[in-house]
């Protein structure tokens, strides 16, 4: 099911003019020849095009924060959730964006960002009518998307949190899926619904256990853990994983067949669940 990210030698033919300029990135720090320097081109250039996927999964009612608003389009000072989640999106490079979520949800996503057009991105709606779980919902995209992509869940602000550095980490290990990991602590937000999470076995960089979600809320915790912070890179092979829930029933198997990864983050994310949440940002 995994094409391991094994190195494979190619002949191609450059003109010398493009020969010079790929000699001139070569810096001999970290990138030593000009093999590197190939590689490292190819794969900025298509970094400049990647896909994200935004899950505001979950029942509507389960979402609404106000008569008007639901997590992903509370408002945030002058802006909202869903905006601040596009541009920060938009600055690391994603410019095709999938949102999922139940119609009510959509339509007001919709009414803030539109088809995205304004902020550079490309943004397709996709309706999932009674979810069972967020894994459920991805597969909603199985045949739209054929190489890496990103995942970050709807109710969260994410501007800290370095997107690149984890897109780089993955592509050093052969994983199905990287998941942004972060201690309890730096978890702010559910003032008035609790955020509960899954804590995390790692060693290294391998995420060798994945353990049900937490009964207690995490502020209620003494002691920190490891946990899952809402955001992800994924192979589309991640697709192919049966399961109603990715933190239940898919990411415990990656864990078990060694396709699991982490990326340890230090900064703080914020879950929106109650428009009281909002105090935790500073934009």
């Amino acid at each position: 099911m995994l094409s391991l990210r094994m190195k494979k030698r190619i002949t191609i033919t450059l003109n010398e003019k493009i020969l010079k300029s790929v000699d001139s990135v070569v810096d001999r720090i970290y990138i030593r020849n000009r093999s590197q320097a190939v590689e490292f081109l190819i794969e900025k250039t298509l970094g400049e095009n990647k896909i994200a996927v935004i899950l505001a999964t979950g029942p509507a009612k389960n979402l609404r924060i106000a008569k008007t608003e639901y997590r992903p389009t509370a408002k945030i000072k002058d802006t909202s959730v869903i905006e601040l989640a596009v541009k920060n999106l938009r600055e690391n490079g994603f410019k095709s964006i999938f949102v999922i979520g139940e119609q009510p949800v959509l339509a007001s996503i919709f009414n803030l960002i539109g088809d995205g057009s304004r902020y550079g991105v490309e943004i397709k709606f996709v309706e999932d009518s009674n979810p069972p779980g967020t894994a459920t919902s991805l597969r909603l995209l199985k045949g739209n998307i054929k190489n890496t992509f990103l995942v970050v869940f709807g109710d969260i602000i994410f501007n800290k949190m370095d997107i690149k550095k984890l897109w780089a980490h993955h592509f050093k290990h052969p994983a199905i899926s990287t998941l942004m990991v972060t201690s309890s602590p730096l978890t702010l937000g559910g003032s008035t619904v609790p955020i509960k999470k899954s804590p995390l076995k790692v060693e290294g960089n391998t995420v060798i256990k994945v353990f049900p979600k937490l009964i207690k809320p995490l502020k209620e915790l003494k002691d920190s853990v490891i946990i899952f912070s809402s955001i992800f890179i994924a192979e589309p092979e991640i697709l192919e994983y049966p399961g109603e829930s990715l933190e239940n029933d898919v990411f415990p198997v990656l864990a078990e067949k060694g396709f699991l990864y982490s990326y340890l983050s230090s900064e703080e994310e914020i879950h929106i669940h109650s428009k009281e949440d909002a105090k935790f940002v500073k934009i």
